[in-house]
């Protein structure tokens, strides 16, 4: 396909992909005034709805008829038991409500996340907030916007002026907890201005990408929470990296991404790893 010619079709399917993500958002807006039905996945920790499978069953079927060609990633449909494998050709990579916990408790950092990515490379990031209403949107060479309007990340290389964004992840036992809490403890004794965890890994790395905090690390966290976020930092002017310091995997769980190199260097150089099966692993296997 030529460029002109790709360049034009995945501008149409950001355009469609942004019409689903607001229709979503506006699901999870109205699901979140009723009782919901939680159950749980591989943790006691990680929460699943009825709303997280409606919404993506919306999302998938509404792009799966406009591109059956292409393919789809998406966090229930993963836990079902369907591959979670990027291949090269066109796929959707896609998250319905990130932040279940906080959905179930009606805390306001809920977001829909829809990435897209050809030939294992990224091409663009839908996140919708589905409390405010908040629209982030990129596409690889055209900028990052926020409900329109082009965003920046911060340019601070200082990390004890720096604003550090993280989330705990699926697993609770001591060992990790340790390993999580001594993590932070090296940041805040940097110092820092302080570290934060909002519930939500798209939304926090979307706050990367505004430049209202300086970086962010995780473990634990999955494809679908980091497709669409990358793109949005990328095209901010940001980096995300792999937490070894290496590009990015996205299958293999783990991420820093912060607004200047020299940040997200030191971040590295803080962290303790916690490890996870990659997302890519054995469907069987516990993700």
């Amino acid at each position: 396909m030529a460029t002109s010619e790709s360049d034009k079709c995945w501008r149409e399917c950001m355009d469609v992909a942004v019409e689903v993500a607001c229709r979503a958002g506006k699901v999870v807006q109205e699901a979140v005034k009723h009782e919901k039905s939680v159950s749980t996945k591989s943790t006691p920790t990680d929460l699943v709805t009825e709303a997280d499978q409606q919404v993506e069953e919306l999302i998938i079927s509404t792009l799966r008829d406009k591109f059956p060609s292409h393919r789809f990633i998406g966090e229930e449909s993963s836990a079902a038991g369907e591959k979670c494998i990027l291949t090269d050709n066109p796929s959707w990579i896609i998250d319905p409500i990130d932040g279940t916990c906080n959905f179930v408790h009606s805390f306001p950092m809920v977001a829909v996340s829809i990435g897209f990515a050809v030939k294992k490379e990224l091409e663009f990031g839908v996140i919708y907030h589905c409390f405010d209403g908040t629209l982030y949107t990129a596409r690889k060479g055209h900028g990052a916007f926020c409900n329109g309007v082009r965003i920046q990340v911060s340019k601070e290389k200082d990390v004890s002026k720096a604003l550090i964004l993280t989330e705990i992840g699926a697993k609770r036992d001591p060992a990790t907890l340790n390993i999580f809490s001594g993590n932070i403890m090296k940041l805040l004794s940097a110092p820092t201005h302080g570290v934060r965890i909002i519930g939500s890994s798209t939304l926090a790395l979307c706050l990367i990408a505004t430049g209202a905090a300086e970086a962010y690390y995780q473990y634990g966290l999955h494809c679908w929470d980091i497709a669409a976020a990358a793109v949005i930092i990328r095209e901010a002017g940001g980096i995300v990296i792999d937490t070894s310091g290496g590009p990015l995997d996205l299958m293999s769980r783990r991420v820093v991404a912060a607004g200047t190199h020299e940040m997200a260097n030191y971040i590295v150089q803080q962290l303790q790893p916690i490890s996870y099966e990659r997302d890519d692993s054995d469907p069987d296997v516990q993700k």
